[in-house]
């Protein structure tokens, strides 16, 4: 007679479950016996002590249009009109094709493509400004590196695949 899937699964954890309570057991009655041959390692119980949170100390914080972030959006901005020149050269001289998923709707026409890479280059800054306001401030200036990153290979992999 075959046997059931569910049959079999129920042996399975009744097994399982038998085997789990038994090794629990062995294990708290040699803690039991353990401790009463020591009773000198018993300890008393301390009372509870209460817990006072401090301050954390107030994290050095900047203007987020300081001089190190408008270098840095400069930058997001040059290499993101950088990467939408090579991009539209590339595919207004026929035979190129947009990599990117997204940038790939927008890439019909030279509008479409400038509001693709301006709605970057505005998304960037939106991120980098909630890290600042969040107290993240290294986040806040890896944002446009890491899309500057990006736009510089895109533009190096657009002017070698020509």
């Amino acid at each position: 007679m075959p046997t059931n899937f569910s049959t079999a699964a129920f042996r399975y954890g009744v097994v399982t479950l038998l085997a789990v309570l038994a090794l629990s057991a062995a294990g708290q009655a040699q803690q039991q016996v353990a401790l009463l041959h020591a009773p000198e390692a018993i300890e008393p119980v301390r009372p509870v002590e209460t817990f006072q949170p401090k301050p954390l100390p107030e994290a050095p914080s900047h203007r987020f249009w300081d001089r190190e972030n408008s270098m840095l959006f400069a930058a997001t901005v040059l290499t993101s009109a950088g990467d939408f020149v090579v991009t539209k050269n590339n595919l207004s001289g026929g035979g190129g094709q947009e990599l990117n998923p997204v940038a790939r709707v927008f890439s019909g026409s030279t509008a479409g493509l400038a509001l693709n890479f301006a709605g970057e280059t505005a998304g960037v800054t939106g991120v980098s400004y909630f890290f600042h306001k969040t107290g993240h401030h290294r986040l806040e200036r890896l944002a446009p590196m890491v899309n500057m990153a990006a736009s510089g290979y895109a533009i190096v992999y657009g002017m070698r695949h020509r």
